[in-house]
């Protein structure tokens, strides 16, 4: 049954004083949320970061190792380790220099010299400062000779 005074305006009228629809989220709902994200986004952060930091300085010691390993491999075949001026890249392409150029491996001993974890190439000096017969060697974070911690050199 309808009520006597029930026309379509009062209809209307009564929906447009009817309870409000919410549209959104209130400034306190979005700032609650962007506290709480602030917060996570701190806490591993703080988590992540040593961590990180630690993988790079892993990471840079495999290389070094791993071109120490192919600088064996050309000393092997080529009775020398590339010379100071050879540097590096003697592990890719043979050297101008090489006694004996048919002695190198088709290919090289390494696909493609590899960056250290700061994107920085690989330092070479033959002899070595420790007495060895070559260094490979990373600046660190820094990319200065010497520092400490994350700046100190990574030597192999």
């Amino acid at each position: 049954m309808t009520h006597p005074n029930d026309t379509p305006a009062n209809r209307s009228d009564r929906k447009k004083r009817g309870p409000k629809k919410r549209n959104g989220f209130s400034l306190v709902e979005l700032m609650v949320v962007l506290f709480i994200i602030a917060l996570l986004a701190t806490v591993v952060a703080i988590n992540v970061l040593p961590s990180q930091d630690k993988a790079m300085r892993v990471k840079a010691e495999a290389d070094i190792n791993t071109l120490s390993q192919a600088m064996e491999l050309f000393r092997l075949d080529n009775a020398t380790y590339p010379s100071a001026s050879d540097g590096l890249t003697a592990l890719v392409s043979p050297p101008a220099t090489l006694a004996m150029p048919q002695n190198y491996r088709s290919g090289g001993y390494i696909k493609a010299l590899p960056s250290d974890p700061w994107g920085r190439a690989y330092q070479y000096r033959s002899p070595g400062q420790s007495g060895t017969p070559f260094e490979i060697y990373s600046l660190g974070a820094d990319g200065q000779p010497g520092g400490d911690g994350d700046n100190a050199d990574i030597v192999g």
